[in-house]
């Protein structure tokens, strides 16, 4: 069950008209903070985000599945059901959550670390067309008005 702040950020955010991705992104946070603060645990980074992604659907948010080819189809059907599951108002099943809540304890940590996420933003940025900067790179601060040395990474066959 999200926190009643995590959940009032994200109709902040519907409310000021940003995109369901960034309401989603309260719930992916709160995850991390509960998998940093040892409440549970999780596999890796793309598990922790997710379990928030998830809960964001199931709370309301309207975060469409991933597209046919992104993800597995397995992923793709449980993303349909958990927003199907958010627009219903269906209590979850106690023996469910229990397991789901027991089986994460058991994991490790190190999902939420800084370089466990800052490696999955690389991996993914990698898969799109986004701008890194490299570590080390001068051009890092608040003046990055010059070229860098950095560039666009860019997936292969894209524009």
């Amino acid at each position: 069950m999200p926190e009643k702040q995590t959940i009032e950020r994200a109709k902040r955010d519907k409310r000021a008209g940003k995109a369901p991705s960034t309401q989603a992104g309260e719930f992916v946070r709160e995850e991390m903070d509960h998998i940093r603060e040892g409440k549970h645990g999780a596999r890796s980074t793309k598990q922790a985000i997710a379990i928030g992604l998830s809960k964001a659907r199931r709370s309301g948010v309207e975060l469409p599945a991933p597209k046919q080819g992104s993800t597995s189809t397995k992923s793709r059907e449980n993303a349909k059901r958990a927003l199907e599951e958010g627009r219903s108002r269906k209590k979850p099943s106690a023996k469910r959550s229990q397991a789901t809540r027991t089986a994460l304890r058991r994991e490790g940590h190190q999902a939420a670390s800084r370089s466990a996420l800052a490696s999955q933003a690389r991996s993914s940025a990698k898969k799109t067309r986004t701008f890194i900067h490299e570590k080390g790179c001068s051009e890092r601060s608040e003046d990055s008005s010059s070229a860098c040395a950095c560039a666009w990474l860019k997936r292969p066959g894209a524009a």
